[in-house]
């Protein structure tokens, strides 16, 4: 398969418009309040009938400091104490989800995200693992998934050593940008000592895979500074990068509004950003997933990809597409059977709900047989670049030129502007409309047109 892609900067400025990231379809705008803890219970039966593994996400919402630029749900605080009455509450979701779940059920997949889960003491990391080792079918092999989130300022060779003990074999270690200026302007002072220091301590423990984030578009980067820091990371080999567009919503978000608009640069600068990273990145020999992420070639979610196994999840790209997702603690999202669950986001309503003894559901949606299709075309195109009509018809039951006629028609621009091909068999997307993926999954979404608002830009 070729993994590579091309810059055409007149496509991607005339593309360039606000679509979602379809780390699920529908998205998560299309949860709705009707949905709570029977209709969820509901479905974890239908699940249990249909068998199979599981995959976990744990939010952990504290920060020690705030990130300007972040979107995420946290809570910043410096006092640690601060985590005892929310991880109580989580051991109690815990152990209720867990009787709910068929313990034949193996945990394939882990994943600690927030926040930062390294605010954690590692006795409180412990006991999180402890009790869900207590109440869910975790692997003791190391041959599952199990990932977490780091802050390298949050991190040293002991809490490594630490998590690689609980069972962790995966690490994302949280970075943006190593340029001083940019630094103070997002306020995440972070030192190459201190990142790569965890980097080379997570390999020394055996770490199956080392991840890198980074983000584009922030305040005062310029072509130049970023391409320093993406060089001395690439001098130090991570297996992944995830590289973010900042999208800058400051009416959204209250801590963005503490950046300086007249920093943001220049949507061109931005652009500028993408070719050169995307240039540097294929030029040392990585291969791109696809949305913001890059990968070794001999890297698990490349080969999935090359073996048309890649599937998208809420976490990201996975290759785990057989498992229920189960989200866990506040805002969380999970995927259980053929409905999406989100868990309530303040610590007083998961406190209120788990006190009563219900799953701290705020909302969901129950998929139908349209967003079930439209969500598999999605998934292929969004993981695989390309799309096999009888395969769809197969599994669906339909003729897919009569049911998405005017899905096709559309997409006839793009491929007059060498984005794709759509023949009989299929849609094919070209080395120029893989960094557009977004584009084309929208022509599919039919729940776009009113929501396009609330999205941020594909580039």
């Amino acid at each position: 398969m070729d993994q590579s892609i091309k810059f055409d900067l007149d496509l991607i400025n005339r593309y360039d418009k606000a679509g979602p990231r379809y780390t699920s379809y529908p998205t998560a705008l299309e949860l709705h309040e009707g949905f709570a803890d029977k209709e969820y219970r509901e479905h974890i039966c239908k699940s249990n009938a249909a068998g199979g593994p599981l995959s976990l996400y744990f939010h952990i919402p504290f920060c020690d400091t705030v990130c300007f630029y972040c979107a995420c749900n946290k809570i910043i605080t410096k006092n640690r104490k601060h985590a005892e009455p929310y991880l109580k509450n989580l051991f109690k979701e815990i152990a209720t989800q867990g009787l709910l779940f068929d313990k034949n059920r193996v945990v394939n997949q882990l994943h600690w995200g927030g926040g930062t889960p390294t605010f954690l003491s590692f006795e409180q990391m412990k006991g999180l693992m402890d009790t869900t080792r207590q109440h869910f079918n975790l692997r003791d092999d190391d041959k599952g998934e199990y990932s977490i989130e780091v802050d390298p300022r949050e991190t040293n060779d002991q809490t490594i050593s630490q998590l690689r003990q609980l069972g962790f074999n995966r690490i994302s270690l949280g970075l943006q940008d190593f340029n001083p200026e940019v630094q103070k302007a997002v306020n995440r002072i972070q030192t190459e000592e201190q990142t790569f220091a965890v980097l080379d301590a997570a390999r020394r423990e055996g770490f199956r895979s080392t991840s890198i984030d980074l983000i584009y578009g922030l305040p005062l980067q310029t072509v130049d500074t970023f391409s320093e820091t993406l060089d001395k990371v690439l001098a130090v080999t991570p297996d992944r990068f995830s590289i973010f567009n900042y999208a800058h919503m400051p009416t959204r978000f209250k801590t963005q509004r503490q950046i300086n608009d007249a920093d943001i640069p220049s949507p061109e600068v931005k652009l500028n950003i993408l070719q050169m990273m995307g240039n540097k990145l294929i030029e040392a020999g990585y291969v791109y997933i696809g949305m913001d992420h890059f990968a070794k070639p001999d890297d698990e979610l490349a080969i999935a990809q090359r073996e048309g196994k890649l599937y998208r999840n809420f976490q990201g790209y996975s290759t785990h597409s057989d498992c229920d997702l189960v989200g866990l603690g506040i805002t969380s999202i999970g995927r259980v059977g053929d409905a999406y669950i989100q868990n309530v986001k303040t610590l007083d309503d998961y406190d209120g709900l788990i006190s009563q003894g219900l799953l701290p559901v705020s909302k969901g949606v129950d998929l139908d047989e349209d967003d079930k299709l439209r969500r598999a075309v999605i998934t292929q195109l969004i993981c695989h670049f390309e799309l096999e009509f009888n395969k769809i018809e197969l599994q669906f039951d339909i003729v897919f030129a009569n049911y998405f006629a005017s899905e096709l028609k559309n997409l006839q621009i793009m491929q007059a502007d060498g984005l794709l091909i759509v023949t009989d068999q299929g849609i094919q997307v070209q080395t120029a409309g893989r960094l557009l993926i977004r584009n084309i999954c929208m022509v599919f979404d039919k729940y776009l047109a009113q929501k396009q608002q609330q999205f941020s830009k594909v580039i």
